[in-house]
This record gives C-alpha cells, structure tokens and sequence, in this order.
C-alpha cells in the first residue's frame, strides 16, 4: 500500500503485487488516488473502516474470488460500484460477474486509458447513486418555508432562520448571489409573519435615478417636480402596516442613503416638495448581490445604514452548495412548465440528472429556471434530454485548482499557490470578500490588497 487511508478513493484487489502496484502509479499519475490489497478478506477488512469511491478487483484470486467478494460488497456495501478485471473476457465471465452484482468489467492486458474513463464513470455513478439516495431518505425533512423550496443541509439551516425572523419586526438583510431567490425569501417572510394580511410591496432600488427612488418611496406632492402633476403616496405609505422590501441595496446612492436613514430612525417620512411628515408602520426587509460589508470599508456605504438594515442577516446559498436540490428544483420547474406548455414531459433522459449536478450554476435558480423552461419548449418526447439542454450544461467542464504536477519544473511557489487558492475561493463565493475572508481565515483587508496586488 502506497497512499494513506484518509486519501483512498478507488480500492484496488489482485494476487499479484505487481499488477496493484502498476495500477496504483499509473492511476496516481492521472490525479486518482487509490489503496490496494492482495487478497479479498483484507480488502473486506479495509472498507468496514474506510469509504472508497469504486472497488477495482480480480476475478481469479486464491481464497476468496472477485466473484465472491462482488456478491459479499453487494450485501455490507452496495453504494459502492466494483469492477471486475478478468483474462478471460469471455460473455459468460461478464454475466456471471453482473449476476454477482458487479458494476462493470474490464479484459487483461489493462488498457490504462480505458479503465481511467470506466473509474471515473464508476464513480461519476455513485455521486448521482447518492444523490438519488439522500433525495429520496430526506421526505422527513422541511421541504419548504413559504414558497422557497429545498431539503438540503444548506436549506434547513435556512428554514430554521426564517421561522424565528417571520413573527420578527427586526430589519432583517438577505444577502446572497444573483438569482438565489432573494425576493422570495422575503415574500416568504412576509407571508409567514403578523402582517400577512398587510400589503408587500418590493421596488428596485437600482432600477431608479435617484430623484426618482425619493418620490418612489416617500411619495411627493402636486408641482414638486415638472411631472409631478398629481399627489402621490410613497411606498413607505403604500406598504403601511405591510412589509416593504428594498432590493439592489448595495446600488443606493450615498445622499439617498443619508435620507433612508433619517426616514428609518424616525420612522416618518417627508414627501418630495412637503413641509409636512407622515408616520408609517412598515417592516422593512433590504437585500443586496453586493459585499456591504466591503463597501462600507471603502466608503461607497453608509456604516450606520448598514448596521441600521442588517439587525438581522441572512445569506442564501448559492445553488452549486445545494447538492440533490439542483435535481428537486428542476423536477419542479419540469413539471410547472410542462403543465403550462401542455406537454406531456414527466421526467429525464440517461445522463440529463449528470449533467444538471455537475453545472455550476453561475446564474443559480434564475439560470436553471430558465434551462428547463427552455428545455420543455424544445423537446420532442416524453422526456427531457441531454440535447435540449443548453450548450455551455452539455459541454461544462469543472473547475480544477492546479499547483503543478510531478516535474519539478512545473511546482509554483508558495506564493503563487495562495494567489490560485484565493481566486479560487473568490470564484467559490461569487467575489463575496467577506465570505472569503471567513473561508481562507484572513482578514478582509489582506484579501483586498492581495486582489488589488494581482489585478483582480
């Protein structure tokens, strides 16, 4: 054995120690760690204390065969898929080792190639395998709050915050990358608290200049303003009672900040060309794509708003943490679509379900909301299929963080590995520095000066 335990990910088992140890090198080359044994009892041992990705075993073996150990594997251990190698590639050696509950078998000689592409199929198999499992074993969990769905570890995290702010009338800022569902977290909110019955109103804080966005949410009098023709009521007055939610928070302009802030600390709030303020009793709910945090260290946000709006905070995770949920979300935009569609589209094609966890989802649940309507309007049968997913779905390749490999022309400096390791983190969390810092454990500040230093 060459790799330590904690590392292992494929399990090799022949009688011949030269044939694991030429596997093991070839397998490490190509970036596969892997753990072997020369006889089927130690390798039953090894997997009763340690978790592998694949099983890779003989057929022939003194003692206990391969055969024998797929059947054993396929009782103690059937998540994990093994692989027969066998001299004899004859039809009847791959039936019996199917039978014995084998995943797939591969001929001596090994063609090194062909059983990289078998492993990494193998264990490509287990992933999705495992996500079917955890879809399927977690119905006893929280499906969902209000209309925001998902039962990963990631939402129910979620779900706990959102039940103890609903019944809240504490400032509450949700945070998180675009398309995460902000807004629908906050109708949830809305929706699940005291002032359900009350309006809930949402606006756009980057959507309007700024005169504009001051008339929108304090409202303005007849002649403030060359088209103010009429008296217009505010959406602080608007939302009365309700829950006024401001979104794009992060592109609120400085001298509107000063004005929110006055009107929040007070709670009245002057219409445009008014002498007069007005009370209003409204929840307000902020949510931003942007680091405020970051920005109130570069002075492009008030510190006082910030802590004023952010008595509460929430951050939604982005869809590519979210595991199996990416499959329950696009089960339930497949269905909704094809409902409206009129089309009789219940499920999908080999490979689609692959391909959908394996995307990173830059767009999150905007972006897959978008690819399966796009899919049920282009398919033609019963099912979706890899063809009616996007190019850019079909052909993703994920991100892998490369240091160098085993020449030691090719090794980078320390330096350089923390430069790749902090744009890789950074990409992670969608440039959230304040994330970043709390993953790399450093402070926000280096991260900046680091990212200025590379031209970030």
């Amino acid at each position: 054995m060459t790799v330590a335990p904690h590392e292992s990910r494929v399990l090799i088992v022949d009688d011949e120690r030269n044939m694991c140890e030429l596997i093991e090198t070839d397998l490490r080359l190509r970036g596969i760690p892997s753990e072997w044994f020369t006889s089927a009892q130690e390798a039953i041992e090894a997997i009763h204390h340690q978790d592998y990705d694949v099983v890779l075993t003989d057929v022939r073996m003194p003692g206990t065969t391969g055969l024998q150990l797929c059947q054993q594997l396929s009782q103690v251990r059937p998540d994990i898929p093994v692989i027969v190698m066998t001299a004899f590639g004859t039809l009847e050696t791959a039936i019996l080792a199917m039978r014995s509950g084998a995943y797939d078998f591969i001929t001596k000689p090994i063609e090194m190639d062909l059983l990289s592409i078998t492993l990494k199929r193998a264990m490509e198999h287990r992933r999705l395998t495992e996500q079917v499992r955890l879809l399927e074993s977690s119905q006893q969990q929280a499906t969902s709050f209000g209309e925001v769905l998902g039962q990963s570890p990631a939402m129910q995290g979620l779900y706990d915050q959102l039940e103890q702010v609903a019944h809240s009338d504490a400032a509450v800022l949700i945070t998180g990358e675009s398309g995460t569902g902000k807004e629908l977290v906050a109708r949830s909110i809305h929706a699940s608290g005291r002032r359900s019955e009350k309006p809930f109103v949402a606006v756009n804080c980057a959507a309007l200049t700024e005169p504009l966005l001051e008339s929108e949410l304090f409202g303005h009098v007849k002649g403030a303003f060359t088209d103010a023709r009429g008296e217009r009521r505010g959406l602080f007055l608007e939302a009365d009672g309700g829950t006024l939610l401001l979104d794009e928070m992060g592109e609120m302009p400085m001298t509107m900040q000063v004005k929110l802030l006055r009107a929040l600390e007070e709670r009245k709030v002057r219409p445009v060309g008014s002498d007069k303020e007005m009370r209003f009793d409204v929840r307000v709910l902020t949510a931003t794509n942007r680091d405020l945090e970051t920005a109130v260290t570069e002075g492009r946000f008030r510190e006082d708003l910030y802590y004023r709006i952010n008595v509460i905070g929430i951050e939604l995770p982005p869809l590519r943490s979210r595991g199996a949920d990416i499959l329950r979300l696009a089960e339930h935009f497949r269905d909704r679509f094809a409902a409206s569609e009129n089309k009789p589209v219940a499920g999908f094609a080999e490979g689609v379900a692959e391909k959908l966890l394996s995307y990173s989802w830059p767009g999150n649940v905007r972006e897959l909301r978008n690819v399966m309507e796009r899919a049920i309007a282009l398919t033609r049968y019963d099912k979706i299929t890899l063809e009616d997913l996007p190019e850019k779905v079909r052909n993703f390749q994920g991100g892998t963080l490369i240091f160098g490999g085993f020449d030691p022309a090719e090794l980078v400096s320390m330096e350089e590995v923390q430069r790749r390791y902090i744009k890789h983190v950074m990409d992670a969390v969608g440039g959230n520095q304040t994330q970043a810092a709390r993953i790399l454990g450093l402070d926000r500040k280096t991260i900046y000066r680091k990212l200025k230093q590379d031209g970030e």
